[in-house]
């Protein structure tokens, strides 16, 4: 996959392939009364795309990028390494998650790992697969959105107690499931290019999506 120019400062945008929901600034305020702060490559900031973020329960961020994952303290990142004989699927961060017991999940462009502050675990099944979307629902089953190609063909992984279960071989989401989301009702939702899927609970339904459209 192509990455893009470096993004900085960080604060002003991010370059995502998908969106998470966020809250809107309040109308009243001018954007001069809000405090921030910024991170530049000058001041010894990650060079490179920074994919994703999270946080673990101990406070640290965590920046997934192009140049692999970094930890970062609020104040300065550092490069973050697995334990001695352990590596990443791939060194691209794709998409990460914090679950509920504080276990850190990362997405790669070539399979998918988890964190545990202490191990680090791999899904050999799903190596080669370019991770796009993750999401936790209410059961506790980590669910992986993935870009397949011919030879890797999972698009929907449902992780559970080291279990996995795959679907879309069949091509019913198109090339990729880039976006996953369970709203308050437990409705699993799922964005695809083939359309916007309920996944679950009940039979599947597919919602149909318009064709984006192209610039003026």
């Amino acid at each position: 996959m192509r990455t893009g120019q470096p993004i900085i400062p960080i604060t002003l945008g991010l370059a995502f392939w998908w969106c998470s929901p966020a809250l809107g600034l309040n109308p009243s305020l001018d954007i001069g009364q809000y405090g921030h702060d910024a991170w530049t490559v000058r001041s010894g900031f990650i060079k490179g795309n920074i994919y994703t973020i999270a946080q673990t329960p101990d406070g640290y961020l965590w920046l997934g990028s192009e140049f692999g994952v970094f930890r970062f303290d609020g104040v300065r990142s550092s490069p973050w390494q697995p334990p001695a004989g352990k590596l990443l699927p791939q060194k691209n961060a794709s998409c990460m998650l914090v679950t509920r017991d504080g276990t850190l999940w990362i997405g790669t462009f070539g399979g998918l790992a988890t964190w545990n502050g202490a191990k680090l675990t791999r899904y050999p099944g799903l190596d080669g697969y370019s991770a796009i979307a993750l999401a936790e629902d209410r059961e506790g089953t980590v669910w992986a959105g993935f870009w397949s190609d011919v030879v890797h063909r999972h698009r929907l992984c449902a992780i559970r107690n080291g279990a996995t279960q795959c679907y879309g071989d069949d091509g019913l989401f198109g090339d990729v499931v880039f976006s996953l989301y369970e709203d308050g009702a437990g409705n699993l939702w799922a964005g695809a290019e083939s359309g916007l899927w309920r996944w679950k609970p009940g039979p599947p339904r597919r919602y149909a999506t318009p064709p984006p459209r192209s610039a003026p």
